[in-house]
């Protein structure tokens, strides 16, 4: 076994944390007899040798090895092997990177040719997969199907290979593989598509397995998205609830000895999320056709909530997930969804309440209709137990639940976030979700006083203060001044403008209740840090009004030479002040011809709010409106208060409502505060078409 590992030269060699010297004992490591010992061996190979997906030349080096390991019915754990090939060598290069385009001296040229070379070597010994498909483990059954359809040269004799061992094969995740294969096939090579689809089809109709079928809709979905029949709902419906009645209980797994890999840990979250479930494969089936779907919205939706009916809280909490990726992204009714996730907190499995709450966490206002069943579990303990609200499922169940209740907007949590307060730690963000509560927060004020008079002015200040200075701008809690000016004055050296800048928010917030404060407005006017000088410059206007020693405070900021950063802070303060400011348009106008995007948008806002004039700003944010998405809300914010001026805005603001993808969505990646800038927007451009039709405000 491994014959020839001693001949290469690993130390010339490389990974991603240097010589490569260590691999031999990884790859020995990979045929241990001690499970243990081969599970840290591949989180050393997926940790250094294919490190996030990357090719070194040590991987190239691996490849004859690892299909020795694969070939070999003595190695254990083969079907992981199996499933490393596959993503060593599946790797298939973007239109913009292929090898045959890149100059030999382009920094992309060592990656692409590593991808390709490493296709092409496990392509060439891509053979030995074609006997995994009967291996008598069913772990290697299981990843043998996509490493053929990803690896193996000839396609067809693939498909057909596949195709004939669903005949035979009994075990269930193996056969939705087999189907998944054929399926991914079919993507890849369009000269078989056609035929491909017509059988999955075929299959979605004639099997006896509702999984199976299921599985071939989502597989022939995926392969023709513009086919989907029109019934696919209740399609989709029906056969989950045939797997609901006929799957068997789960068998206990199989324990295995814990290691500390990331490998390890992963596997063992996945195994406790499908934990007591008798269908945990439908989650990935029903991903696969939303993503097929993709923009009907209202089946996807209409799907999820067939799911959250079902007395299954397996396939309830795989309709939470699934919703969440798709309200991250869609713009639609959800109602309905809201409200049925929020009927999950009572239910007695902890991993759906769990799910239902990380879900409405990210709602804000979208989360309203879920706010009665929040404000229910807040005021109960875990199911069942009967104890008060002290209990409920833990900290951060609670912490969750009050989290979504917040910034939903619903006044029920004032109470609770009191309580909250008086506690020894507070979650940070429980804080930042107190400035959409109204005038009823204010009661908070004290609490947050005291807390904040209780933080050490030491180097994590910052990280300390910062939420409660947050907070306490956001329920105008003024009476904390002394305590805002204790950290103002004290802020250490580490992060020190950082600190500034936050308690001189605060200090804005309260308007003339800050008038104490003044001596140390203007003295920070003149601080080296523009972030400090014009968040100096807007507390001490709403403190006194006074735009004598303001406005050149500002304008200061608005001279040749000034970083994009510092303008825009400096022009969105002069905003802020409006008319008042207007002997500063001068210094605005040349920022709407600036290169930087930004610029351009906060000098046309503010000269807007400053003159009251759109002919000049107008253009420059209706320009902008289409090279960034990202500034649409500012720019939409600022429509509604042109009203009729913005008119010519009109066509651009109703083609935002009429959207259904969600402005700043974007693959492989969220925020948890997207839904909430998606939605403002969406708010800023009602009003703004508002007034732009109506002429008033």
């Amino acid at each position: 076994m491994l014959t020839g590992i001693e001949e290469v030269d690993w130390a010339s060699l490389g990974h991603a944390y240097g010589p490569a010297d260590d691999v031999p004992e990884l790859l020995r490591g990979l045929a241990s007899a001690d499970p243990a010992e081969r599970e840290t061996a591949l989180d050393g190979m997926y940790g250094a040798v294919h490190h996030q997906g990357d090719v070194y030349d040590s991987t190239l080096a691996c490849i004859p090895f690892l299909l020795e390991l694969v070939a070999d019915p003595a190695v254990q754990d083969r079907g992981c092997i199996v499933e490393l090939l596959t993503s060593i060598g599946g790797i298939e290069l973007d239109d913009d990177e292929e090898l045959d385009e890149l100059d030999a001296d382009d920094e992309e040229f060592i990656p692409a040719a590593n991808y390709a070379m490493a296709a092409a070597a496990i392509a060439a010994g891509a053979d030995v997969f074609l006997g995994l498909v009967s291996d008598p483990d069913p772990e290697v059954r299981l990843t043998a199907p996509c490493a053929l359809a990803s690896l193996h040269p000839e396609p067809a004799l693939v498909l057909t290979l596949l195709r004939e061992r669903l005949t035979v094969e009994r075990d269930t995740e193996v056969r939705l593989a087999l189907v998944a294969a054929v399926g991914r096939i079919a993507l890849r090579h369009a000269s078989l598509r056609t035929e491909t689809v017509d059988w999955l089809g075929w299959l979605a109709r004639a099997a006896q397995d509702p999984g199976l079928r299921l599985a071939a809709l989502a597989q022939r979905a995926r392969c023709a998205p513009g086919d989907i029949p029109d019934d696919v709902v209740p399609w989709v419906t029906g056969l989950l609830e045939e797997i609901r009645t006929s799957a068997d209980r789960p068998a206990p797994g199989t324990e295995r000895a814990a290691a500390p890999t990331l490998i390890g840990q992963v596997r063992e979250l996945l195994e406790e999320h499908a934990a007591g479930r008798p269908a945990p494969w439908t989650e990935e089936l029903l991903r696969t056709l939303h993503a097929a779907l993709d923009d009907r919205v209202d089946d996807r939706i209409a799907l999820i909530v067939a799911q959250l009916r079902s007395p299954d809280w397996g396939q309830r909490s795989d309709a939470i997930w699934l919703c969440g990726g798709l309200i991250r992204v869609w713009r639609g009714r959800y109602e309905e969804v809201v409200r049925l996730v929020g009927a999950q907190l009572q239910d007695p499995e902890p991993r759906l309440r769990e799910a239902a709450t990380s879900f409405l966490e990210r709602l804000f206002e979208l989360g309203a209709p879920a706010a009665d069943a929040l404000a229910a579990r807040l005021a109960a303990g875990p199911a069942g137990s009967g104890q008060g609200q002290s209990a409920f499922v833990g900290r951060s169940g609670r912490d969750g639940a009050l989290l979504a209740l917040a910034r939903a907007g619903d006044t029920r949590a004032v109470p609770l976030l009191a309580r909250a307060l008086e506690e020894p730690e507070v979650r940070r963000e429980l804080l930042y979700a107190m400035d959409g509560l109204g005038p009823s927060a204010a009661m908070l004020a004290p609490l947050l006083r005291r807390r904040l008079a209780e933080v050490e002015l030491d180097e994590r200040l910052y990280d300390r203060a910062a939420p409660l200075l947050y907070a306490l701008a956001a329920v105008r809690g003024g009476q904390a001044l002394p305590e805002v000016l204790r950290v103002l004055r004290g802020a250490p050296a580490n992060r020190r403008d950082w600190v500034r800048e936050a308690a001189l928010r605060t200090l804005a917030a309260f308007g003339p209740a800050a008038r104490e404060a003044v001596p140390d407005m203007r003295r920070l006017l003149a601080a080296e840090s523009a972030a400090v000088a014009t968040t100096a410059a807007r507390a001490l206007w709403a403190a006194e009004g006074d735009r004598g020693d303001v406005l050149p405070a500002l304008e200061r900021w608005l001279r040749p030479g000034t970083t994009d950063a510092d303008w825009c802070a400096a022009a969105q303060a002069l905003g802020e002040i409006g008319p008042a400011a207007a002997a500063a348009a001068p210094a605005l106008r040349p920022g709407l011809v600036s290169r930087d995007l930004w610029v351009r948008v906060r000098s046309a806002a503010a000269l807007w709010r400053v003159t009251g004039e759109a002919s000049a700003s107008l253009p420059v944010l209706l320009a902008a409106w289409e090279e960034n998405r990202h500034a649409r809300a500012d720019i939409a914010e600022c429509l509604a208060e042109m009203g009729p001026a913005a008119a010519e805005a009109q066509l651009v603001v109703l083609t935002e409502l009429t959207r259904r993808r969600r402005h700043n969505a974007r693959e492989g990646g969220s925020g948890s505060h997207d839904i909430h800038h998606d939605e403002k927007l969406l708010t800023l451009c009602r009003a703004a078409l508002a007034r732009m039709e109506r002429g008033t405000f």
